[in-house]
């Protein structure tokens, strides 16, 4: 039998770790709470977490440095930021530094449990799947299986989502794909939300990838489309 995911929730307020985690649990999630930066850092370094739902206000450690934090140690696991309404910095910012989405205050638990569950099926989804292991577009290598990007012969860690739009792109070089597109593939969901994050996440992955991201030779803007891979 297949255990429920587990879930770490990080927030300051007791108020919404009651009301959410029970929501999550009942939703058959495992879940673990936090109430600080330190100790989301702690748990989640330490335990092998499906997701880490993480607030932008925390004490001591704000929650875009603890998902810096987490990416610079090349920790891969999936995190949905949690902003107020109007902090449209802190979701860009979240994005910037390696988040997978993000999830307004207030927001019901009903959408919070549908996110979580498009990550976790998008996840599923990648392990089943039968395509080629490897993919070579230019200079640019993809392992599939390994979920693995080389770069010129040097590796390049990327995280869930970013490995998911480049593999997208990887699978029909210099065919355009709308920022639609693209976020319908990366949450496999007709929802896709704030088309402006596919920019972020296409913006990231031109920093790691590009010679030049000011620049950029790979991942070529068509404008009034979307986005291509261009063998180089």
């Amino acid at each position: 039998m297949t255990e429920a995911p587990r879930i770490l929730l990080v927030d300051d307020d007791p108020g919404i770790l009651d009301v959410v985690g029970y929501a999550l649990k009942s939703a058959g999630f495992r879940v673990a709470t936090a109430a600080d930066g330190r100790s989301a850092l702690t748990a989640a370094t330490d335990d092998g977490f499906d997701i880490v739902v993480l607030d932008v206000m925390l004490p001591d450690v704000s929650g875009t440095e603890v998902c810096r934090r987490l990416r610079l140690d090349g920790n891969a696991v999936p995190i949905v930021m949690l902003t107020a309404k109007d902090a449209e910095l802190d979701r860009v910012l979240g994005l910037e530094l390696g988040a997978d989405d993000y999830v307004t205050k207030p927001f019901s638990s009903a959408e919070l449990v549908s996110r979580l569950r498009a990550i976790l099926r998008r996840q599923e989804l990648e392990r089943a799947s039968a395509r080629p292991p490897v993919r070579t577009v230019g200079t640019l290598r993809i392992d599939l299986a390994r979920h693995q990007v080389d770069v010129d012969g040097q590796p390049i860690p990327l995280t869930p989502s970013e490995f998911k739009l480049l593999a997208l792109l990887s699978e029909r070089p210099e065919q355009v794909y709308t920022r639609r597109q693209l976020m319908q593939h990366l949450w496999q969901s007709s929802h896709v939300g704030d088309e402006h994050a596919c920019d972020v996440h296409i913006s990231n992955l031109r920093r790691k990838i590009e010679r030049d991201p000011e620049r950029p030779e790979r991942i070529v803007t068509v404008r009034g489309f979307g986005y291509k891979l261009m063998p180089v």
